[in-house]
Parts: structure tokens; sequence; C-alpha cells
């Protein structure tokens, strides 16, 4: 899945499948700008940042279970937002603090340190770095990806696959090569 956020004429938070169908919105109410966010692959849930309300939110894949874990004006001004165990990690754009913060009650913020032009923060880690399972994107014995001859795109599950070309060449009937 890609999870995305939108804050045009009704922002939300909102999934869809890696080639851009199912497109579903998993939170269209009380948010304002959200900006940045983050998944806790693990335990599936979404992590956002509204730079309008100043809060730090989540809900699950499916937009249940949402609440609040921090607001106010201790986080104004947030940009970049990572995940790792316990806590929610992102940066201040005011000061380009780098904030540590308790992502199950909200009340532990620390910053841990300033960083000239910090914008993002990213976290890696082992655990959600999981072994490659075959696809519907690997290479066929020609090479293509998929069998398609520009581009391969997962759909609904890693068994799946929609084909796609580059920018000014047309998808064939065959749903594989473009043109």
């Amino acid at each position: 899945k890609l999870f995305f956020t939108d804050y045009g004429n009704a922002a939300k938070v909102e999934r869809c499948d890696m080639d851009g169908m199912n497109r579903t919105w998993i939170v269209d109410s009380k948010i304002e700008q959200p900006t940045a966010l983050a998944l806790d692959l693990i335990n599936k849930y979404v992590y956002w940042v509204d730079i309008y309300l100043d809060s730090v939110e989540v809900v699950d894949y499916q937009g249940r279970k949402r609440h609040t874990i921090i607001k106010g004006r201790q986080i104004r001004h947030l940009c970049g937002l990572a995940v790792f165990e316990n806590y929610l990690y992102t940066v201040n754009s005011d000061n380009l603090s780098i904030l540590r913060i308790n992502r199950y009650n909200g009340t532990d913020v620390q910053a841990l340190g300033r960083f000239d032009n910090a914008k993002e923060v990213r976290v890696f880690q082992e655990r959600t770095q999981t072994a490659v399972r075959s696809h519907a994107c690997e290479a066929d014995p020609y090479g293509m990806p998929g069998g398609c001859s520009h581009i391969c795109l997962l759909s609904s599950s890693y068994k799946a696959r929609t084909c796609r070309c580059r920018t000014g060449f047309i998808l064939g009937s065959d749903g594989r090569s473009c043109k």
C-alpha cells in the first residue's frame, strides 16, 4: 500500500495500491493541514503531523482507533516524521532541532540536537527491512520487470501487477508493451 496526505480542497490522509487503484480515505474529518506522515509497519498504524492544528495524531490502516498523541505550542512547525520503537522523531523547523516524542503518552518530549537546514528525519531498522518474497514485478527471462516493457507497479497484492508506460508512450492491447 501507498499512504499519503492531501490538504487541497479537503484535507485527508489516504491509502491506495501501489498502482494508484483502490484509493481510500482513512482520515477526512477534524484535519486541516497534514504534512508529515510515518508508518508503524509492525503494528499497522499511520502517524501524521497537522501543522495547522499543531498536533500529532495516529490511526490504524483502516481509519479506526484514531487519537491525538500530542497537541499544542510545544510542537509547532514540525516537519518530517519517523517511528522507532516507543518514539516518534521529527524536526522543529523553527529551531532545526530533532525532537523525540513518546508515541504512547505524548508527555515525554525531548530535543535531541540541532542540525543546520534539517527538514526531514528517517529511521532505518532491520525489522522493517523484511526479506523480499517472490512478487509479480520480478524480472522475466528477458529482463523486463513483471513482463512489462516500461514500468511494473504492484497492485492489490504482491502477486498482482499493473504495467504502465513512460511519458509519451501508450500501453498496447496486450497490457504489457508500450508503443
